[in-house]
């Protein structure tokens, strides 16, 4: 199934706005991201920014930027088995705040992201997902999305793939508002940021066809 945009706000201005939100957010929080940055270097040391691929709108590889929490890996291989062990007290209080997702803006800027929408995940998991669940990739990945003001992290990955399809069958501009609205309401009250038992979330590793 292909997603076709359902009207004019997702046709022309769903881009310009997030274009628009992420220059002001970007404008606005430059002050906070250089402290951020140089918090960062002193705690953690070099590289200040954490650069990884990720599955954009239809499967496409983008470079994702985000304020680096962890410790390198020992053996350069990222395993998340090892994030605990890796996550310092400064790295997850960062997290805690979401300052860690700031340099996201310049995602959205260049078009990689949207401000809502799936969040985007790691590589590997693009051959894991259902039918069902592989919709998340007909849009641009979010800032964002439905699933992050649904339960973030404190919901199985069942749950989250079914609020992003749900998403991409119902993208709206006032719907958009609502979730931005929402996620600085849940980024405040620091709800869902992990999985019980664990530093984020446990790795998906597929689930039955739907």
């Amino acid at each position: 199934m292909t997603h076709k945009p359902y009207g004019p706000y997702e046709k022309y201005i769903k881009r310009p706005q997030d274009f628009l939100c992420a220059l002001l957010a970007t404008i606005v929080l430059s002050p906070v991201m250089l402290l951020t940055a140089i918090l960062v270097r002193i705690k953690l040391g070099s590289p200040v920014l954490f650069t990884q691929e990720r599955p954009g709108k239809d499967g496409k590889l983008f470079k994702l930027y985000k304020f680096r929490t962890m410790l390198p890996a020992g053996d350069g291989v990222i395993d998340p088995k090892q994030d605990a062990a890796r996550l310092t007290p400064f790295g997850r209080k960062l997290r805690g705040t979401s300052l860690d997702e700031l340099p996201e803006l310049f995602n959205i800027l260049k078009g990689d992201m949207s401000v809502v929408g799936p969040r985007p995940l790691l590589p590997q998991y693009l051959g894991r997902y259902n039918e069902h669940q592989a919709r998340r990739h007909e849009v641009r990945p979010g800032f964002t999305g439905l699933a992050q003001v649904r339960g973030r992290n404190a919901i199985s990955w069942e749950e989250k793939f079914d609020w992003d399809v749900k998403y991409v069958d119902h993208i709206t501009f006032f719907g958009d508002w609502k979730i931005i609205f929402e996620t600085i309401k849940t980024v405040l009250k620091r709800e869902g940021i992990s999985a019980p038992g664990e530093v984020t979330m446990e790795e998906f590793m597929g689930s039955e066809a739907k």
